[in-house]
């Protein structure tokens, strides 16, 4: 499915998008607050780019409270927060999001080429605007 369906007739020019990318971990080594990731939200909010695309690791299976097992949830929901919180923080901007995982991202799978992530909690008013692709992939922006 296409992340746009082009807003032109098809002998015109095509329109110019913006296009956010950004990679994690959008946590710092000392904590797993995800405090970058809510900076990364204001700036998408700011500025409403057209399509955000966000490489993991989302939860990095290197951060140090990751491998001594001190979160407050199992890796799984953890993780459903982060998204829950990127995809209820942007809401606002419209923006289309485009969810790619990483091979240290700890709750998912740990083979290459990895499947997209599951998220089968997002709700049905987000389903447009976001997309979960497996990696490596190819994205076609309009």
């Amino acid at each position: 499915t296409p992340l746009f369906v082009p807003k032109t007739l098809p002998s015109a020019p095509a329109e110019q998008r913006m296009v956010l990318v950004a990679c994690g971990p959008y946590t710092t080594s000392d904590s797993i607050a995800f405090d970058p990731l809510a900076d990364l939200i204001e700036v998408i909010v700011r500025d409403r780019p057209d399509v955000c695309v966000l490489f993991g690791p989302f939860l990095d299976a290197k951060h140090e409270q990751v491998e001594n097992c001190q979160l407050l949830g199992s890796f799984a929901e953890v993780f459903k927060l982060c998204l829950k919180m990127i995809i209820e923080g942007t809401r606002s901007a419209g923006s289309q999001l485009v969810f790619v995982p990483s091979l240290r991202d700890v709750h998912h799978d740990y083979i290459y080429p990895q499947p997209p992530f599951l998220f089968p909690e997002l709700p049905k008013d987000d389903r447009p605007r976001v997309r979960f692709v497996p990696e490596p992939c190819t994205l076609d922006v309009d």
